[in-house]
């Protein structure tokens, strides 16, 4: 046993759904579609950029030869930090089958905690759900999981911003409307962040871009990720496809969509600047026929995220996943199936930065009971993927000798001593929780017969009524909430007195 040689394997629980040959297929038919068929820019400096580093333009229409492809993929950050945006810690190490959760955003509706009504997102509702998912200890970053509708729409995503910078101190992804909404956000993290070259050195900030499929990346999505690459700040970028849709009904067919719309994307932002950090993202799922909703329950969407997943280890690139959603409209059994599927999924595939913790009704409303929920099957799908070790110490021959038959056994795990001083997220220890319940009958009727719904609940309601994030000194907050007030002013066609 100690003196083993050549000695392999598996340390964690994996999950694969392609072979490397098919990856090799895959990615070669994308760059043959990127070369053939092309995709469309809708914006002069991408194009003279592209054009200069040997694309091909006709008109807004950008065919891409192989060789850049490869360029791109040899010369993109390999691997990505995020940081706390308190501290300037490192926190979320996004590389191999590292694996960290949290919210999305954009839901245009919430559901109340204290009343149960379906509502308008709002900034209190973005506050509330950011304070939540800053408690949660499974929760890894935070997206706002809704839409600032109670401001100026022009400028809400710097309201946004400003509240998810105020009640959380995790790594944040950011969400604007325009390069306008991106360039003052990035001013307001480089204020917290202590100046821009700190911003750059610590990220704590991600820029969120979506192509409009199939093939056409906007003007605004163009400026934005050329902004994210000249400021050296780590840019995700989504294509969101159904099959049958928005893409091919077969599901490779979607997955070279996707992959020939997020790989046009890379090759933008490395154009722009050599080694910026770029995160391969996707949310690709079907058309569902029943409903013509873009489904976030169904299986075809882990499967696809899945191989998606495979893909990006293959090239070396993060990964942006999906998982914790349901196309449910309550928090019921359904609901559970969903979230825990795609997640279990998610985490044993290895995606690394996962999104939409918290999303019900197919992404349209944010449930914080449903976010509670996730953050207890984060757990469990973590001690899955945690594996067994199987080593001299913890088959535990001494231990079983020195108890005897009928003896007892401790059920206290000790840590390795290199774990001493590090707690990872996938621990081998049994997995507890103060949700999930497992008391009999009538232990359960003592404590009010309350369903998982209902302690949920009551949790995001201790949180919102209790719980206080580590604040912004009074000074940054300051400086950053004048960047919020300002940005009327900013906007190309309205000035301070125009209504918005």
């Amino acid at each position: 046993m100690k003196n083993r040689v050549n000695y392999k394997a598996n340390n964690t629980v994996q999950f694969k759904a392609l072979t490397e040959s098919q990856c090799a297929e895959l990615v070669m038919a994308t760059e043959e579609v990127m070369w053939t068929t092309g995709v469309e820019f809708h914006h002069p400096m991408a194009l003279e950029t592209l054009k200069k580093c040997g694309c091909f333009v006709e008109g807004i229409r950008v065919r891409i030869p192989p060789y850049i492809t490869e360029r791109a993929l040899k010369t993109c950050q390999k691997h990505v930090v995020l940081c706390n945006n308190r501290t300037g810690n490192p926190e979320l190490f996004l590389e191999g089958n590292n694996s960290y959760f949290g919210s999305g955003p954009g839901n245009p509706f919430t559901r109340d905690p204290f009343t149960n009504e379906r509502q308008r997102s709002s900034n209190e509702s973005i506050g509330w759900a950011t304070k939540v998912l800053d408690a949660l200890p499974n929760i890894d970053y935070c997206m706002s999981l809704g839409i600032v509708q109670d401001k100026p729409l022009l400028v809400s995503d710097r309201w946004e911003f400003e509240t998810q910078l105020l009640n959380t101190s995790k790594p944040i992804v950011n969400v604007c409307t325009d390069e306008w909404g991106q360039k003052d956000c990035i001013e307001m993290a480089e204020i917290v962040a202590g100046g821009a070259e700190e911003l750059r050195r610590h990220p704590f900030m991600c820029l969120y871009n979506e192509p409009i499929s199939p093939g056409i990346i906007s003007e605004e999505v163009c400026v934005k990720v050329i902004m994210g690459a000249e400021k050296s700040i780590p840019t995700i970028f989504t294509p969101c496809i159904m099959a049958g849709g928005t893409a091919p009904a077969t599901l490779s067919g979607v997955i070279v969509q996707g992959l020939c719309e997020s790989l046009s994307g890379l090759v933008l932002s490395q154009c722009t600047g050599e080694g910026a950090a770029y995160i391969m993202g996707g949310v690709f799922t079907i058309l569902d026929m029943g409903s013509t909703i873009f489904s976030y329950g169904a299986p075809e969407l882990s499967l696809m995220l899945a191989c998606l997943t495979d893909i990006g280890h293959y090239l070396h690139l993060p990964m942006f996943g999906t998982c914790g959603c349901t196309d449910s409209s309550i928090i019921d059994e359904q609901a559970g199936i969903e979230a825990m599927l795609s997640t279990v999924l998610t985490s044993m595939s290895g995606a690394n930065l996962n999104h939409d913790i918290g999303y019900s009704e197919y992404g349209t409303t944010s449930n914080l009971d449903l976010a509670v929920i996730d953050n207890e099957i984060i757990g469990m799908a973590r001690r899955l993927t945690s594996g067994i070790p199987v080593d001299e110490r913890t088959l535990c021959s001494e231990e079983i000798e020195k108890a005897g038959h009928g003896g007892r056994f401790s059920n206290v795990w000790e840590e390795y001593d290199d774990e001493a001083d590090y707690i990872p997220k996938n621990q081998h220890q049994n997995f507890e929780s103060n949700l999930i319940s497992r008391a009999a009958e009538e232990i359960w009727k003592s404590g009010g017969s309350k369903s998982l719904r209902e302690r949920a609940n009551e949790k995001v309601r201790d949180i919102i009524e209790n719980y206080e994030p580590e604040p912004l000194s009074k000074d940054i907050a300051e400086k950053i909430h004048t960047v919020v007030e300002n940005a009327k002013g900013k906007i190309p066609g309205v000035n301070q007195t125009d209504s918005l």
